[in-house]
Parts: C-alpha cells; sequence; structure tokens
C-alpha cells in the first residue's frame, strides 16, 4: 500500500511541464522522496513476493532508492523525471494486481 500511496503523491503533481521541474527545487524534492518510499517499500517485500510476482522490475526499484538516497547531488534528474513520467502508471497497475491477488481488496 505504500508504493501505491507514493504513485498517488507524485500523479498529484506530474502534470506539470518539464521546464516547471527542472526549475523548481521542491517539486524535485518530492518526486525523489517519494520514488525512494516506493523503493524502500520494494525492499521491505518478502523474497518470496518478489520473486512470485516476477513482471515488476523488483532490483530497479530498490536500486533506483539506493541511488536517490546516497547519491546526494549526483541525482539524474532527467531520470527522475523519465520516471515519472513513464514508468509509474504500469508499476500502479501491477501493484493493485498483486494486492488484490494475494487477497486485500482495494
Amino acid at each position: 500500500m505504500d508504493i501505491l500511496e507514493a504513485i498517488d503523491r507524485i500523479d498529484a503533481h506530474k502534470e506539470i511541464s518539464r521546464s516547471t521541474f527542472d526549475t523548481d527545487e521542491l517539486l524535485q524534492i518530492w518526486f525523489v522522496h517519494h520514488l525512494q518510499t516506493i523503493g524502500e517499500a520494494a525492499s521491505h517485500l518478502s523474497p518470496e513476493i518478489r520473486q512470485y510476482f516476477v513482471d515488476v522490475q523488483w532490483g530497479q526499484l530498490i536500486g533506483m532508492r539506493q541511488i536517490l538516497v546516497h547519491g546526494y547531488f549526483e541525482v539524474d534528474l532527467d531520470i527522475v523525471w523519465n520516471t515519472v513520467q513513464n514508468n509509474l502508471d504500469p508499476l500502479k497497475s501491477q501493484i493493485e494486481l498483486i494486492i488484490k491477488r494475494l487477497g486485500n481488496p482495494l
């Protein structure tokens, strides 16, 4: 559920333009923070869940969190922007399906 909540919080602001994102440090931090939350939540799922739902790029989610947390000033805003714009909708669908399959209706 933490992953879905983080995606929803990002979604609330992802319709901004790229130029607004590039110049708004608070939005950059907002996106990065919630991407970190997604990776952190993914890292706390059991290995069995991650192995059963192999369509989700768990390693990439967790790896991105590591880079965002420990990269500090090396965070690539192009990657953050592209992730938000292109990868979160499919991830949201996958997570919703996982929750339903595990018997926890949304």
